[in-house]
């Protein structure tokens, strides 16, 4: 997808513009805001109420410790690279060593994870950089984990905004997904169905052009492919109301039948075009080699497996099948 095909590279419809962001995507906080100190007053509220809002690891260090000295410039680094994953809170207990008595610390360094307000695991001694990265992803979970949840919900709303036709909300939304992951093929098939919805037919094409081999395999992608190639055809097969007077003086017209389905369906009345493929089946199967069932299995792939015109239509199908 070139920069210049970009969907989400200026305006949807003239008013689209990508507001949310995500993870890394978003402002990083400044130097070291990720980290602070702390004393026995204040450890309640640095640590105790701020673990209720999200992972915090107290570092318990001396001015006197040589392994301290170690590992507190790896801890910082991991922590700043977290991006507010955790929060690191540092305690000199020279200068405050009730804390450390209460949780019964013998040897420093120590590093306790309180979580939801109470300690939740920890570790002692200068461990390498590797063994402090995969325990802030076991306390807080795997780097990216809280940003594929994000972008999940919002895809999952601008699928709502797009049925209740929200074209540019909806575009909005997974324009916003599309600059934190350029390769969602959700986002890509959802970008697409919003340009076809508004007759933007070429460029909803190109957003799906020139994509990595594996992402324009996407059933998503492939599905609104195919949607557009029904367009295209049904463009083709000429008034929808010359084909139903035909059909009312020849209701046997199978020909017509099959290319007002098409017509039908690319207009969104789903329940009707499904309705005439199972009529061309029911008085002739082998019309067109069971061009109608072929037909309204390329429908179901479009419309989706769970779409309600799919599963009334496939109850009916497999009735006339199977009965």
């Amino acid at each position: 997808m070139s920069g210049s095909n970009n969907p989400y590279n200026g305006s949807f419809g003239n008013q689209m513009s990508a507001t949310a962001s995500f993870g890394a995507q978003s402002a990083p906080a400044a130097a070291g805001s990720y980290i602070t100190d702390t004393t026995t007053a204040n450890f309640g509220k640095d640590v105790i109420e701020e673990s209720r809002k999200q992972p915090v690891l107290v570092d318990f260090w001396a001015p006197w410790c040589g392994p301290c000295k170690q590992l507190t410039p790896v801890l910082e680094k991991v922590v700043n690279e977290a991006k507010g994953r955790v929060r690191l809170v540092k305690m000199n207990i020279d200068d405050h060593p009730s804390i450390a008595g209460q949780l019964g610390i013998q040897s420093i360094p120590a590093v306790i994870a309180f979580v939801n307000g109470r300690p939740a695991d920890g570790f002692m001694g200068a461990v390498p950089e590797s063994q402090i990265t995969q325990f802030i992803d076991r306390i807080a979970g795997p780097a990216g984990a809280d940003e594929a949840a994000e972008i999940e919900a919002v895809l999952t709303k601008a699928a709502e905004l797009l049925a209740a036709g929200n074209l540019n909300e909806a575009a909005q939304l997974y324009g916003a997904v599309m600059q934190a992951d350029p390769e969602n093929a959700k986002a890509l098939a959802g970008m697409a169905e919003c340009m076809i919805a508004a007759n933007q037919h070429e460029r909803a094409r190109e957003t799906l052009t020139d994509l990595p081999e594996e992402l324009a395999k996407d059933a998503g992608i492939q599905a609104v492919l195919k949607k557009l190639d029904q367009i295209e055809e049904a463009r083709k097969l000429g008034d929808p109301v010359a084909l139903e007077r035909d059909l009312a003086a020849n209701p046997d017209n199978h020909e017509a039948r099959l290319k007002l389905a098409k017509i039908l369906n690319v207009e969104g009345r789903r329940d009707e075009a499904a309705e005439h493929l199972l009529q061309i089946m029911r008085k002739d199967r082998g019309f067109d080699d069971d061009g109608a069932r072929r037909q309204l299995l390329q429908f179901f792939e479009v419309w989706g497996f769970k779409d309600p015109a799919t599963v009334a239509a496939r109850r009916k199908l497999s009735a006339m099948l199977f009965s």
